[in-house]
């Protein structure tokens, strides 16, 4: 089983590349026409207003949109080789492909069980494994010296930021390629925020990151590449530098310098 859990990253690739993609829910046209590749294990942050279309086009990566009544989907998504709106088992996808969102949601268990709760769904039962997988997935998220001798309490009586980063460890349990994360610091203290950042750089090791922010620091900070949303449209997309010092869209340079959004 050990050798099992290592090998799953194999299933697909790292890097994102999407091919014309629209999105509807119902009439509302969400996601306008949107290409893009997405570089592996780098983070890569989406900027723009609320309501632009960023956490929407973010949530087809992990086909999330599948689960809203309404949705339509067009064009090619493609995780490595791999044509994910294809026939493919989306719980494959969903392990390669983890999320973690805005609000903290930790299972009311124990700060093990939400550890091995993913490991124990694809059959990995054996504890000397189920311990490894959790102290691994810990150390990732900076949070063992932490909770090494808290793993039998709720994690609900965890901090904000501890519950966050908990989260994301229990994403990393099952060795996710990519990490989707939606505005994961928006309700968190400066120093959690800071802590899930420095997280986010470190990660990058392994993982291939896409974040939803809002925060324009933030991604400055964090991000190699950086797209900005405006009306469901991808309006412009480079490296992260680029973006904020030369911005070739006049949109994109009256929303970082405040003048609208």
């Amino acid at each position: 089983m050990a050798n099992k859990h290592s090998e799953q990253r194999t299933l697909f690739g790292q890097n994102i590349s999407v091919t014309g993609a629209n999105l509807w829910y119902g009439d509302f046209h969400a996601v306008k026409n949107i290409s893009v590749e997405i570089p592996e294990r780098k983070v890569t942050a989406f900027i723009g207003p609320s309501g632009c279309g960023k956490s929407t086009f973010l949530k087809c990566f992990n086909r999330m949109n599948d689960l809203v009544p309404g949705c339509r989907v067009e064009g090619e998504f493609k995780i490595g080789d791999v044509n994910i709106y294809g026939k493919i088992d989306i719980n494959d996808l969903r392990r390669n492909v983890g999320m973690v969102f805005q609000k903290p949601n930790p299972f009311p268990m124990s700060v093990y069980d939400n550890i091995a709760y993913g490991p124990r769904t694809f059959d990995i039962h054996k504890r000397s494994v189920l311990d490894e997988i959790v102290e691994t997935s810990l150390r990732q998220a900076a949070m063992w010296d932490e909770l090494k001798d808290r793993l039998d309490k709720s994690a609900l009586g965890l901090s904000g930021g501890q519950q966050q980063r908990l989260c994301i460890a229990r994403a990393l349990a099952v060795k996710p390629g990519i990490i989707l994360m939606d505005e994961p610091t928006s309700a968190l203290d400066p120093i959690s925020t800071g802590k899930i950042e420095e997280l986010c750089e470190e990660l990058t090791k392994t993982t291939t990151i896409v974040i939803v922010t809002h925060n324009m620091q933030q991604a400055t900070r964090i991000s190699d590449k950086t797209g900005f949303f405006l009306l469901g449209e991808l309006v412009e997309f480079g490296d992260t530098d680029d973006i904020f010092t030369d911005p070739k869209d006049e949109r994109t340079e009256r929303y970082i310098t405040g003048r609208f959004g």
